[in-house]
């Protein structure tokens, strides 16, 4: 059996960092995904899919990333219950991310390949923790 989900998406809100009660840091948030079709009306629909992230990256995740950043997130389909304060038994679907990618160049970054460093500013900076970079135009892919 096999459960996989790739996801590239705008987050719809800052991500939400928090700590269990020991201490391992995981961060919640939400991606804003585009369907590849239009609906009978020519518009386009848009799936929100709650987004968890643990440990370091859960914290690399709530560093780097902000509301509107484009975001690729691999992992799993989760499914789980709870009982709500109300006392009502609530059911809630989220991916468990293994892998994010930030897709949107670091605020205050340049697109430009070249930057002085030689390096690029894209993935937020996060080339050192193995995220990596994307070209920023159709002319930079080598094929």
């Amino acid at each position: 059996m096999y459960n996989r989900v790739i996801l590239i998406g705008r987050l719809t809100r800052d991500p939400e960092l928090r700590y269990t009660a020991n201490g391992s840091a995981v961060a919640s948030f939400a991606l804003a995904v585009d369907r590849n079709f239009r609906s009978a009306s020519g518009e386009r629909e848009t799936d929100f899919i709650n987004i968890v992230a643990w440990r370091n990256l859960g914290e690399r995740c709530s560093e780097y990333l902000s509301k509107g950043k484009l975001a690729a997130v691999e992992g799993r389909l989760q499914v789980r219950s709870y009982e709500g304060q109300d006392g009502q038994k609530r059911t809630v679907a989220e991916v468990v991310a293994d892998d994010v990618r930030f897709l949107s160049p670091r605020d205050g970054a340049s697109n430009n390949h070249n930057n002085g460093g030689g390096s690029n500013n894209f993935g937020g900076g996060m080339d050192d923790f193995g995220v990596g970079s994307m070209p920023s135009t159709d002319d930079d892919v080598p094929f």
